[in-house]
Protein backbone atom coordinates (compact mmCIF):
# COMPACT_ATOMS: atom_id res chain seq x y z
CA UNK A 1 0.00 0.00 0.00
CA UNK A 2 1.44 3.37 -1.05
CA UNK A 3 1.53 5.99 1.73
CA UNK A 4 2.81 8.91 -0.29
CA UNK A 5 0.70 11.91 0.72
CA UNK A 6 -1.39 13.68 -1.91
CA UNK A 7 -1.05 17.40 -2.49
CA UNK A 8 -4.26 18.03 -0.54
CA UNK A 9 -2.99 15.95 2.38
CA UNK A 10 0.33 17.77 2.36
CA UNK A 11 -1.47 21.11 2.35
CA UNK A 12 -3.63 20.06 5.30
CA UNK A 13 -0.51 18.99 7.19
CA UNK A 14 1.33 22.23 6.44
CA UNK A 15 -1.65 24.38 7.41
CA UNK A 16 -1.93 22.57 10.74
CA UNK A 17 1.80 22.91 11.38
CA UNK A 18 1.72 26.63 10.62
CA UNK A 19 -1.22 27.18 13.00
CA UNK A 20 0.41 25.10 15.73
CA UNK A 21 3.75 26.85 15.48
CA UNK A 22 2.42 30.39 15.27
CA UNK A 23 -0.57 30.27 17.60
CA UNK A 24 -0.15 27.32 19.98
CA UNK A 25 3.57 27.08 20.62
CA UNK A 26 3.87 30.51 22.31
CA UNK A 27 1.12 29.51 24.75
CA UNK A 28 1.47 25.71 25.19
CA UNK A 29 3.42 25.88 28.45
CA UNK A 30 0.98 28.50 29.75
CA UNK A 31 -1.99 26.27 28.93
CA UNK A 32 -0.34 23.50 30.94
CA UNK A 33 0.42 25.78 33.89
CA UNK A 34 -3.02 27.40 34.00
CA UNK A 35 -4.79 24.12 33.21
CA UNK A 36 -7.06 25.74 30.65
CA UNK A 37 -7.17 26.77 27.00
CA UNK A 38 -9.17 29.89 26.05
CA UNK A 39 -12.01 29.13 23.67
CA UNK A 40 -10.70 31.69 21.21
CA UNK A 41 -8.10 29.17 20.07
CA UNK A 42 -10.83 26.72 19.10
CA UNK A 43 -12.51 29.53 17.16
CA UNK A 44 -9.27 30.14 15.25
CA UNK A 45 -8.96 26.42 14.53
CA UNK A 46 -12.53 26.47 13.22
CA UNK A 47 -11.64 29.22 10.73
CA UNK A 48 -9.12 26.80 9.22
CA UNK A 49 -11.68 24.00 9.06
CA UNK A 50 -10.18 21.98 11.91
CA UNK A 51 -13.49 21.66 13.78
CA UNK A 52 -15.12 19.82 10.90
CA UNK A 53 -12.26 18.08 9.16
CA UNK A 54 -14.19 15.04 7.90
CA UNK A 55 -17.69 16.53 8.10
CA UNK A 56 -19.23 16.56 4.59
CA UNK A 57 -19.26 19.93 2.87
CA UNK A 58 -23.07 19.90 2.69
CA UNK A 59 -23.09 20.29 6.48
CA UNK A 60 -20.45 22.99 6.57
CA UNK A 61 -17.39 20.80 7.00
CA UNK A 62 -14.20 20.42 4.99
CA UNK A 63 -15.00 16.92 3.72
CA UNK A 64 -11.37 15.83 4.06
CA UNK A 65 -10.20 12.22 4.10
CA UNK A 66 -9.07 10.34 7.19
CA UNK A 67 -5.35 10.56 6.36
CA UNK A 68 -5.59 14.36 6.18
CA UNK A 69 -7.31 14.22 9.55
CA UNK A 70 -4.49 12.11 11.02
CA UNK A 71 -1.88 14.52 9.63
CA UNK A 72 -3.67 17.52 11.16
CA UNK A 73 -4.02 15.83 14.54
CA UNK A 74 -0.33 14.87 14.57
CA UNK A 75 0.85 18.39 13.84
CA UNK A 76 -1.38 19.91 16.51
CA UNK A 77 -0.29 17.32 19.10
CA UNK A 78 3.36 17.91 18.21
CA UNK A 79 2.99 21.36 19.78
CA UNK A 80 0.10 21.00 22.26
CA UNK A 81 -1.42 17.61 23.02
CA UNK A 82 -3.95 19.16 25.39
CA UNK A 83 -5.46 21.23 22.58
CA UNK A 84 -5.42 18.27 20.23
CA UNK A 85 -7.53 16.21 22.64
CA UNK A 86 -10.37 18.68 22.33
CA UNK A 87 -10.09 18.62 18.54
CA UNK A 88 -9.95 14.86 18.18
CA UNK A 89 -12.89 14.22 20.54
CA UNK A 90 -14.92 16.89 18.77
CA UNK A 91 -14.12 15.55 15.29
CA UNK A 92 -13.89 11.78 15.66
CA UNK A 93 -16.43 11.13 18.40
CA UNK A 94 -18.97 13.97 18.47
CA UNK A 95 -19.13 14.85 14.77
CA UNK A 96 -18.43 11.22 13.91
CA UNK A 97 -21.41 10.02 15.94
CA UNK A 98 -23.75 12.34 14.06
CA UNK A 99 -22.23 11.54 10.65
CA UNK A 100 -22.56 7.80 11.15
CA UNK A 101 -25.78 7.50 13.16
CA UNK A 102 -27.65 10.79 13.08
CA UNK A 103 -30.95 11.27 11.33
CA UNK A 104 -31.01 13.88 8.59
CA UNK A 105 -32.80 16.24 10.96
CA UNK A 106 -30.13 15.72 13.63
CA UNK A 107 -27.35 16.29 11.12
CA UNK A 108 -28.95 19.49 9.87
CA UNK A 109 -29.52 20.72 13.40
CA UNK A 110 -26.07 20.05 14.87
CA UNK A 111 -23.34 19.40 12.30
CA UNK A 112 -23.14 22.93 10.82
CA UNK A 113 -22.74 24.42 14.31
CA UNK A 114 -20.07 21.88 15.20
CA UNK A 115 -18.20 22.17 11.91
CA UNK A 116 -18.06 25.97 12.17
CA UNK A 117 -16.90 25.84 15.78
CA UNK A 118 -20.00 27.63 17.02
CA UNK A 119 -20.58 24.60 19.21
CA UNK A 120 -18.01 22.21 20.66
CA UNK A 121 -18.81 18.54 21.02
CA UNK A 122 -17.94 16.13 23.84
CA UNK A 123 -18.28 12.38 24.30
CA UNK A 124 -19.31 10.60 27.48
CA UNK A 125 -19.05 6.83 27.69
CA UNK A 126 -16.98 6.09 30.81
CA UNK A 127 -18.13 6.11 34.42
CA UNK A 128 -16.20 5.84 37.66
CA UNK A 129 -17.00 2.11 37.75
CA UNK A 130 -16.98 1.50 33.99
CA UNK A 131 -13.74 2.32 32.23
CA UNK A 132 -12.25 -0.49 30.16
CA UNK A 133 -15.46 -2.45 30.75
CA UNK A 134 -17.62 0.27 29.22
CA UNK A 135 -20.44 -2.19 28.63
CA UNK A 136 -21.07 -2.26 32.39
CA UNK A 137 -22.04 1.43 32.56
CA UNK A 138 -25.01 2.13 34.85
CA UNK A 139 -26.20 5.70 34.31
CA UNK A 140 -29.97 5.19 34.70
CA UNK A 141 -32.12 6.36 31.81
CA UNK A 142 -35.87 6.12 32.33
CA UNK A 143 -38.37 6.52 29.51
CA UNK A 144 -41.57 8.56 29.53
CA UNK A 145 -43.97 9.94 26.92
CA UNK A 146 -41.72 12.89 26.06
CA UNK A 147 -38.39 11.07 25.95
CA UNK A 148 -35.79 10.11 28.52
CA UNK A 149 -34.82 11.09 32.08
CA UNK A 150 -31.21 10.81 33.26
CA UNK A 151 -30.07 10.55 36.88
CA UNK A 152 -26.47 9.94 37.91
CA UNK A 153 -22.95 10.82 36.81
CA UNK A 154 -20.44 10.20 34.05
CA UNK A 155 -16.66 10.48 34.42
CA UNK A 156 -13.52 11.72 32.64
CA UNK A 157 -15.27 13.78 29.98
CA UNK A 158 -12.89 15.86 27.85
CA UNK A 159 -13.96 19.47 27.13
CA UNK A 160 -16.83 19.07 29.60
CA UNK A 161 -16.41 22.55 31.08
CA UNK A 162 -17.16 24.39 27.84
CA UNK A 163 -18.72 21.90 25.40
CA UNK A 164 -22.16 22.62 23.96
CA UNK A 165 -23.27 19.16 22.82
CA UNK A 166 -22.63 15.89 24.63
CA UNK A 167 -22.90 12.39 23.18
CA UNK A 168 -23.99 10.47 26.28
CA UNK A 169 -24.39 6.74 26.74
CA UNK A 170 -26.88 5.52 29.37
CA UNK A 171 -28.64 2.36 30.45
CA UNK A 172 -32.22 2.19 29.19
CA UNK A 173 -32.63 -1.48 30.12
CA UNK A 174 -30.26 -2.63 32.91
CA UNK A 175 -31.39 -6.26 32.58
CA UNK A 176 -29.88 -6.40 29.10
CA UNK A 177 -26.52 -4.96 30.27
CA UNK A 178 -24.52 -3.85 27.22
CA UNK A 179 -27.49 -4.68 24.98
CA UNK A 180 -29.61 -2.22 26.94
CA UNK A 181 -27.49 0.91 26.39
CA UNK A 182 -28.76 3.88 24.40
CA UNK A 183 -27.01 6.96 23.03
CA UNK A 184 -28.47 10.42 23.63
CA UNK A 185 -27.58 13.93 22.48
CA UNK A 186 -27.64 16.25 25.48
CA UNK A 187 -27.30 20.00 25.03
CA UNK A 188 -25.49 22.30 27.42
CA UNK A 189 -27.99 24.11 29.61
CA UNK A 190 -30.53 21.29 29.65
CA UNK A 191 -32.46 21.42 32.95
CA UNK A 192 -30.96 19.03 35.48
CA UNK A 193 -27.62 18.77 33.64
CA UNK A 194 -24.31 20.26 34.79
CA UNK A 195 -20.57 19.73 34.47
CA UNK A 196 -18.89 18.80 37.75
CA UNK A 197 -15.48 19.49 39.20
CA UNK A 198 -12.43 19.76 36.99
CA UNK A 199 -9.99 16.88 37.41
CA UNK A 200 -6.41 17.67 38.46
CA UNK A 201 -4.34 15.66 36.02
CA UNK A 202 -0.70 14.63 35.67
CA UNK A 203 -0.50 15.60 32.00
CA UNK A 204 -2.46 17.21 29.16
CA UNK A 205 -3.48 19.63 31.87
CA UNK A 206 -4.87 22.23 29.49
CA UNK A 207 -7.60 19.80 28.49
CA UNK A 208 -10.72 20.43 30.58
CA UNK A 209 -11.69 17.04 32.03
CA UNK A 210 -14.71 16.76 34.32
CA UNK A 211 -17.56 14.57 35.47
CA UNK A 212 -21.13 15.14 34.27
CA UNK A 213 -24.00 15.30 36.75
CA UNK A 214 -27.61 14.52 35.83
CA UNK A 215 -30.52 15.19 38.16
CA UNK A 216 -33.89 14.46 36.55
CA UNK A 217 -32.40 15.67 33.28
CA UNK A 218 -34.99 15.37 30.53
CA UNK A 219 -33.84 14.58 27.01
CA UNK A 220 -36.43 14.74 24.18
CA UNK A 221 -37.01 11.53 22.27
CA UNK A 222 -35.83 13.15 19.04
CA UNK A 223 -32.37 13.34 20.65
CA UNK A 224 -31.97 9.57 20.65
CA UNK A 225 -28.99 8.80 18.40
CA UNK A 226 -29.45 5.56 16.53
CA UNK A 227 -31.76 2.87 17.87
CA UNK A 228 -32.84 2.49 21.49
CA UNK A 229 -30.85 -0.20 23.36
CA UNK A 230 -28.25 -0.35 20.58
CA UNK A 231 -26.08 2.48 21.79
CA UNK A 232 -23.17 0.22 22.63
CA UNK A 233 -22.86 -0.60 18.93
CA UNK A 234 -22.58 3.14 18.33
CA UNK A 235 -19.81 3.41 20.93
CA UNK A 236 -17.83 0.47 19.55
CA UNK A 237 -18.05 1.66 15.96
CA UNK A 238 -16.74 5.12 16.89
CA UNK A 239 -13.72 3.72 18.71
CA UNK A 240 -11.86 3.14 15.44
CA UNK A 241 -12.01 6.87 14.72
CA UNK A 242 -11.08 7.79 18.27
CA UNK A 243 -8.11 5.42 18.36
CA UNK A 244 -6.72 6.81 15.13
CA UNK A 245 -6.89 10.27 16.70
CA UNK A 246 -4.95 9.12 19.76
CA UNK A 247 -2.43 7.27 17.59
CA UNK A 248 -1.84 10.53 15.71
CA UNK A 249 -1.51 12.36 19.01
CA UNK A 250 1.07 9.85 20.18
CA UNK A 251 3.09 10.29 16.98
CA UNK A 252 2.98 14.06 17.41
CA UNK A 253 4.17 14.02 21.03
CA UNK A 254 6.91 11.52 20.19
CA UNK A 255 8.05 13.66 17.25
CA UNK A 256 8.23 16.74 19.46
CA UNK A 257 10.26 14.92 22.12
CA UNK A 258 12.59 13.48 19.49
CA UNK A 259 13.24 16.89 17.95
CA UNK A 260 14.10 18.35 21.35
CA UNK A 261 16.39 15.41 22.19
CA UNK A 262 18.16 15.60 18.83
CA UNK A 263 18.79 19.32 19.20
CA UNK A 264 19.93 18.97 22.80
CA UNK A 265 22.30 16.09 21.95
CA UNK A 266 23.97 18.22 19.30
CA UNK A 267 24.41 21.23 21.57
CA UNK A 268 25.12 19.73 24.98
CA UNK A 269 28.79 18.91 25.57
CA UNK A 270 30.20 16.40 28.03
CA UNK A 271 33.79 15.15 28.25
CA UNK A 272 34.79 17.78 25.66
CA UNK A 273 32.44 16.63 22.92
CA UNK A 274 28.73 16.80 22.03
CA UNK A 275 26.42 14.16 23.45
CA UNK A 276 25.62 13.19 19.86
CA UNK A 277 29.16 11.86 19.47
CA UNK A 278 28.49 9.10 22.02
CA UNK A 279 27.27 5.83 20.54
CA UNK A 280 24.91 5.27 23.47
CA UNK A 281 23.08 8.49 22.56
CA UNK A 282 23.20 7.76 18.84
CA UNK A 283 21.50 4.41 19.40
CA UNK A 284 18.75 6.07 21.44
CA UNK A 285 18.14 8.61 18.69
CA UNK A 286 18.10 5.90 16.02
CA UNK A 287 15.53 3.84 17.94
CA UNK A 288 13.40 6.93 18.55
CA UNK A 289 13.34 7.86 14.86
CA UNK A 290 12.58 4.27 13.85
CA UNK A 291 9.66 3.97 16.25
CA UNK A 292 8.15 7.28 15.15
CA UNK A 293 8.27 6.36 11.46
CA UNK A 294 6.69 2.97 12.15
CA UNK A 295 3.96 4.52 14.33
CA UNK A 296 3.18 7.15 11.71
CA UNK A 297 2.84 4.56 8.95
CA UNK A 298 0.59 2.37 11.10
CA UNK A 299 -1.59 5.42 11.78
CA UNK A 300 -1.80 6.35 8.11
CA UNK A 301 -2.63 2.76 7.21
CA UNK A 302 -5.48 2.68 9.74
CA UNK A 303 -6.75 6.02 8.43
CA UNK A 304 -6.58 4.74 4.85
CA UNK A 305 -8.63 1.66 5.71
CA UNK A 306 -11.17 3.77 7.61
CA UNK A 307 -11.42 6.22 4.73
CA UNK A 308 -12.09 3.42 2.25
CA UNK A 309 -15.29 2.58 4.12
CA UNK A 310 -13.96 -0.69 5.48
CA UNK A 311 -14.01 -1.71 9.13
CA UNK A 312 -10.67 -0.58 10.59
CA UNK A 313 -10.84 -2.13 14.06
CA UNK A 314 -7.67 -4.21 13.81
CA UNK A 315 -5.65 -1.49 12.09
CA UNK A 316 -6.82 1.25 14.47
CA UNK A 317 -6.03 -0.83 17.56
CA UNK A 318 -2.60 -1.76 16.21
CA UNK A 319 -1.82 1.88 15.44
CA UNK A 320 -3.05 3.10 18.80
CA UNK A 321 -1.22 0.40 20.75
CA UNK A 322 2.11 0.77 18.98
CA UNK A 323 2.06 4.56 18.70
CA UNK A 324 1.14 5.13 22.36
CA UNK A 325 3.73 2.69 23.68
CA UNK A 326 6.34 4.12 21.35
CA UNK A 327 5.53 7.66 22.49
CA UNK A 328 6.17 6.66 26.08
CA UNK A 329 9.48 5.06 25.11
CA UNK A 330 10.53 8.13 23.14
CA UNK A 331 9.69 10.66 25.86
CA UNK A 332 11.48 8.47 28.41
CA UNK A 333 14.67 8.52 26.33
CA UNK A 334 14.27 12.23 25.57
CA UNK A 335 14.26 12.99 29.29
CA UNK A 336 17.23 10.66 29.78
CA UNK A 337 19.22 12.45 27.08
CA UNK A 338 18.47 15.77 28.76
CA UNK A 339 19.66 14.41 32.11
CA UNK A 340 18.71 16.62 35.04
CA UNK A 341 17.45 19.31 32.69
CA UNK A 342 14.78 16.93 31.46
CA UNK A 343 13.30 16.84 34.94
CA UNK A 344 12.55 20.56 35.17
CA UNK A 345 9.84 22.60 33.48
CA UNK A 346 12.29 24.93 31.75
CA UNK A 347 12.63 22.22 29.10
CA UNK A 348 9.55 21.06 27.15
CA UNK A 349 10.44 17.35 27.34
CA UNK A 350 9.19 17.42 30.93
CA UNK A 351 5.71 18.31 29.66
CA UNK A 352 5.90 15.79 26.81
CA UNK A 353 6.79 13.09 29.35
CA UNK A 354 3.63 13.85 31.35
CA UNK A 355 1.42 14.29 28.30
CA UNK A 356 2.40 10.96 26.74
CA UNK A 357 1.46 8.78 29.70
CA UNK A 358 -2.30 8.93 29.26
CA UNK A 359 -2.09 7.80 25.62
CA UNK A 360 -1.81 4.21 26.84
CA UNK A 361 -4.97 4.63 28.92
CA UNK A 362 -7.74 6.55 27.16
CA UNK A 363 -9.56 5.30 24.08
CA UNK A 364 -8.80 1.81 25.37
CA UNK A 365 -5.82 0.79 27.46
CA UNK A 366 -2.87 -1.04 25.96
CA UNK A 367 -4.20 -4.23 27.53
CA UNK A 368 -7.59 -3.72 25.86
CA UNK A 369 -5.93 -3.07 22.50
CA UNK A 370 -4.19 -6.43 22.71
CA UNK A 371 -7.52 -8.12 23.44
CA UNK A 372 -9.09 -6.40 20.43
CA UNK A 373 -6.20 -7.27 18.11
CA UNK A 374 -6.14 -10.91 19.22
CA UNK A 375 -9.90 -11.16 18.78
CA UNK A 376 -9.63 -9.80 15.25
CA UNK A 377 -6.79 -12.18 14.38
CA UNK A 378 -8.65 -15.22 15.67
CA UNK A 379 -11.87 -14.54 13.81
CA UNK A 380 -12.85 -17.23 11.33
Amino acid sequence: MDFELSEDQKMARETARDFAEKRLRPHAAEFDEREEIPREFYAEAAELGFMGVMVPEQYGGMGMDAVSYACIMEEIARVCAAFQIGLTVHNSLACGALECFGTEEQKQRYLPKLAKGEWIGAYSLSESGAGSDAGSLRLPCARDAQGYVLNGTKAWVSSAGFADLFVVFASTDPKLKSRGISCLLVEKGAPGFAAGKKEKKMGVRGSDTRELVFSDCRVPKENLLGTENEGFKVALSLLDRGRIGIAAQSVGVAQAAFEEALSYARERRQFDKPLSDFQAIQFKLADMALGIEAARLLTWRAATVLGSGQRATREASMAKLFASQNANRVVYDAVQIHGGNGFIRDFPVERYFRDARVSEIYEGTSEVQRIVIARELLKK
